[in-house]
């Protein structure tokens, strides 16, 4: 008796996705150009976190077009207010998006329960650790949350550090302004797995979280550091401590 045959991987890059990567890529490509270090990090198989800074609100469409290229479909958690605009919302649960209920503290626990699922089907979801658009006033990282390492652990998959710089050119802070000319350049960097072997197999307590996200957001700035070419500052930026909001803008737009 002949064994099994082995079940062929599922493609990822379906007709449906490549019919939107090709109305999407190219205005991306004329307003920017892309330089990616270390892309070969990024795993081309399996499940992952990957985890970038996120100062930016076209950052999602960046990124998603960075890992596009590296040869993954892009899946991320959005804010819920997106998907209730016609069209938009139909493309977004169509590829897989998973909608975010902004809320102040605490874990928005459908949507991670949603992400585990696409990790559970060998899937990559990207979550942004620190949840919103830095306060840090030089875009540094600020303080991360926990979901991004949370999904690491519980589903024993890497997660994959990332850092851009660039796209505050094209659409700053807050602002509704893109700039297109003159053509910008985005660089992006792929940084290894960050160790969590010190919290992997032990109870999850709300310390354990926050150190192992921390040990996430210092590999995601030492990333933006080699991009920069500048110091990140010492001590990071934690709201709180500045009295600002994690939900919503802080201040005027800078543009």
């Amino acid at each position: 008796m002949g064994t099994a045959p082995t079940p062929r991987r599922k493609r990822e890059k379906t007709f449906g996705w490549r019919v939107i990567a090709a109305l999407v890529i190219p205005p991306l490509l004329a307003i920017a150009r892309y330089r990616i270090r270390d892309g070969h990090k990024l795993p081309r198989e399996g499940a992952f976190v990957l985890a970038p800074n996120h100062y930016s609100n076209l950052d999602p469409v960046t990124t998603g077009y960075i890992v596009w290229k590296l040869g993954r479909v892009p899946r991320f958690l959005a804010k819920a207010s997106v998907f209730k605009v016609p069209v938009v919302g139909r493309i977004l649960r169509a590829t897989g998006q998973i909608p975010v209920e902004r809320q102040a503290g605490g874990r928005n626990t459908r949507s991670l329960a949603e992400a585990a699922n696409l990790v559970e089907d060998g899937l990559a979801v990207i979550i942004y650790p620190e949840g919103t658009l830095t306060r840090e006033p030089g875009l540094w990282p600020m303080r991360g949350k926990s979901g991004a390492v949370r999904m690491a652990l519980e589903h024993d998959v890497p997660i994959i550090p990332m850092a851009h710089w660039g796209v505050q050119q094209i659409l700053p802070r807050y602002s509704k302004k893109v700039s297109l000319f003159p053509r910008k350049t985005v660089e992006a960097i792929v940084g290894d797995p960050v160790d969590l072997s010190p919290w992997r197999g032990k109870q999850v307590t709300h310390e354990l979280l926050a150190e192992a996200t921390e040990a996430v957001m210092a590999d995601i700035t030492k990333l933006l550091e080699q991009l920069r070419g500048e110091t990140a500052p010492a001590v990071r930026w934690n709201p709180a401590d500045h009295g600002q909001s994690e939900i919503g803008r802080f201040e005027s737009p800078s543009a």
